[in-house]
């Protein structure tokens, strides 16, 4: 929780999103199993216009497998493939 809110607190400040924070935020995410924090922080690099990395949608998708969200987990891995 304390890796979402240093996001806001970023894109609150004018800081730029970058690559390798918003993926140490899914990792905090993906630790705990907090999928739909996950997805938020993965959607948020979308609308921001960050670049997603094979570390952004595989620490998403190991947040929704701890999560128990098998689909979304494959989803993912699946939208990555086609990347």
């Amino acid at each position: 929780a304390q890796a979402l809110q240093l996001l806001v607190d970023m894109s609150s400040n004018c800081v730029a999103m970058q690559t390798i924070t918003c993926n140490a935020a899914l990792r905090a995410c993906a630790k705990d199993g907090e999928w739909a924090q996950a997805l938020s922080v993965l959607f948020s690099m979308v609308s921001f216009s960050v670049d997603l990395d094979t570390i952004s949608y595989s620490t998403a998708a190991s947040a929704c497998e701890k999560g128990g969200e098998w689909a979304r987990a494959m989803g993912l891995l699946a939208d990555m493939a086609l990347a």
